[in-house]
């Protein structure tokens, strides 16, 4: 068991993640280590050696190699809304909690969303190209208004959601497809399949998870069901898309024009080249994944998660955690907290207690919550705490991990 008593907290942030970030780590007793860029598999299970809480972005990749190195490590924080570059299943098996920012960057992906469907639809692209190139040419060939458009949104979460009412208040129609029960909002309709919204919408915009069933979503057949003429943007993750069918249809007229922010693949730093199979294409809009990259999002995601870390590492909060149980235990003065996570299996919190008792353990306070194969119980205890009782509940069967706070 990691010593989960140390008065001191280590916390590496990677990928530049907004200095608000590590000040309010700071404040609250952490000494946090910054670096501008992301790290391969090596020197992150090397490095995460000397750190308890790891915050990244979505260039870092967290694999269970990185993990089964880690022992020390308690909590990550996802300074994103995607967490597909950190495997969850191996991360849940070794008790270390993981949180992201699901709301965030809403507001500043959808800004984006809307910015760019404008500058497609009066192909601002190539007027500014033309401009650049000493050309003069005042026509209204090709350009049009939004208002009055069909927006088609595939994915109808957080983001696209709130798509839907900026899009109506734009004057365009709204519809949208999710394969889970959304309630629509404002005069937003529904569509029964994909196929439907494909072959209905001006523009079509995707705004997907990062669930391995998304991968590639969208190809040549789907490209082919949509509508002469119109627009496609990609805002959620790069592997949904097919570049290359992409390519195809803008090259051939069929789609009149693209906004991609994600790709497959993507430089580590800044210091990298980017390639991609839309480079050199009239009224396409290229992104270096810069989404929720505002200065409003960033500062706002820096807060949120590092206030969840902090929750989490000073009273066991797994409030809007990805991957364990939501357990939240209000903080009793004079108490000590322990947080068990275990294997969900009958009778585990019973043998808990049981040890609490054997040890004449009062307990002040206690909340279970369990999610598929993992169980979660914060204890608050009146009295002192032996080596004994840390060592029985450490080696159940059933357990995770023991963090003693």
């Amino acid at each position: 068991m990691a010593d989960e008593r140390s008065p001191r907290r280590r916390a590496l942030l990677l990928e530049n993640i907004h200095p608000g970030a590590a000040e309010l780590l700071r404040s609250a007793g952490f000494e946090v280590e910054r670096r501008k860029g992301a790290l391969d598999e090596h020197e992150l299970a090397e490095q995460l050696l000397q750190f308890d809480v790891l915050g990244i972005r979505s260039r870092t990749q967290v694999t269970e190699a990185v993990l089964e190195k880690s022992p020390r490590l308690t909590a990550i924080g996802a300074f994103c809304i995607g967490t597909n570059q950190i495997d969850l299943s191996a991360a849940t098996h070794r008790g270390i909690t993981v949180f992201n920012a699901p709301f965030s960057n809403t507001r500043s992906v959808v800004e984006l969303v809307i910015a760019e469907i404008i500058a497609l639809t009066r192909r601002l692209t190539d007027k500014n190209a033309e401009m650049h190139a000493g050309t003069w040419s005042k026509s209204a060939a090709g350009a049009h208004e939004v208002r009055g458009r069909r927006l088609g949104i595939v994915g109808y979460g957080n983001i696209g959601s709130q798509l839907s009412v900026l899009g109506e208040n734009l004057g365009m129609a709204v519809g949208f497809y999710d394969t889970a029960d959304r309630l629509a909002l404002g005069n937003a309709r529904r569509m029964g399949s994909l196929e439907e919204l494909l072959g209905w919408a001006d523009v079509v915009t995707l705004h997907v998870d990062g669930r391995p069933d998304n991968r590639g979503l969208f190809g040549e057949a789907e490209f082919s069901a949509m509508r002469p003429g119109a627009l496609f943007l990609n805002l959620s993750r790069g592997f949904v898309v097919d570049h290359g069918s992409l390519r195809q249809h803008i090259e051939s007229g069929h789609l009149a024009g693209a906004a991609v922010d994600v790709f497959y693949e993507e430089p580590a730093g800044d210091d990298q080249q980017f390639t991609s199979r839309l480079q050199g294409l009239p009224n396409v809009i290229l992104t270096p994944h810069i989404g929720g990259s505002t200065e409003e999002a960033q500062s706002d995601i820096g807060q949120f998660v590092a206030k969840k870390l902090i929750d989490y590492v000073r009273s066991g909060s797994s409030a809007l955690s990805v991957n364990m149980p939501n357990v939240d235990l209000p903080v009793r003065a004079g108490a000590h907290t322990l947080v068990h996570i275990h294997r969900n299996t009958p009778g585990v919190l019973a043998a808990i207690n049981a040890i609490f008792a054997d040890h004449r353990v009062n307990i002040e306070g206690q909340a279970l919550g369990t999610s598929g194969e993992v169980g979660y119980v914060i204890t608050d205890i009146s009295s002192d705490f032996t080596d004994d009782m840390i060592d029985r509940l450490t080696h159940m069967d059933e357990t995770i991990r023991l963090r003693v706070l």
